[in-house]
């Protein structure tokens, strides 16, 4: 489970967006190479992460932070070693984007705020693309969960 960040601190919530689209663009160069007939659809999320990530920087600057750097390699969640690896990790950067954009949404206001959701909609679309289906409530993990019978 992902720390929330400080209910309405746009600046902290900006950052771990960005920390978001860091990962996601080192995801996407996993998926691409794996991805095969779907190769095209991840280069195309790919682009859409580096220019949500250019953005975030340069809103990060404008709220007086300075932006987060990439880390040099990121652990992924499980090896992608076939085309339907390769989705399902997609699928997973998706919604780990769109809950980073989700925590943006609530903590800011004005132009960014419709910023963010515009975001977390995108990667809710790309998401439900790769998995095949839509989950109810995009970018909230508890609200995606199958729910537990005792």
């Amino acid at each position: 489970m992902k720390p929330e960040p400080a209910a309405g601190n746009p600046l902290e919530a900006a950052q771990a967006a960005l920390a978001a689209e860091h990962a996601a663009a080192y995801g996407y160069g996993v998926i691409g190479a794996r991805a095969a007939a779907r190769a095209g659809e991840a280069r195309d999320a790919y682009g859409g992460h580096l220019a949500r990530r250019d953005a975030l920087a340069r809103t990060v600057r404008e709220l007086g932070g300075a932006p987060r750097a990439a880390e040099a390699a990121y652990v992924l969640p499980f090896q992608v070693r076939t085309p339907a690896d390769a989705e399902r990790l997609a699928a997973e950067i998706e919604d780990r984007v769109a809950g980073a954009y989700s925590d943006l949404v609530r903590a800011a206001q004005g132009p960014l705020r419709r910023e963010a959701a515009d975001a977390l909609t995108a990667a809710a679309v790309r998401a439900a693309r790769w998995r095949g289906v839509g989950v109810a409530f995009p970018g909230l993990a508890e609200r995606t969960e199958p729910a537990r019978t005792s």
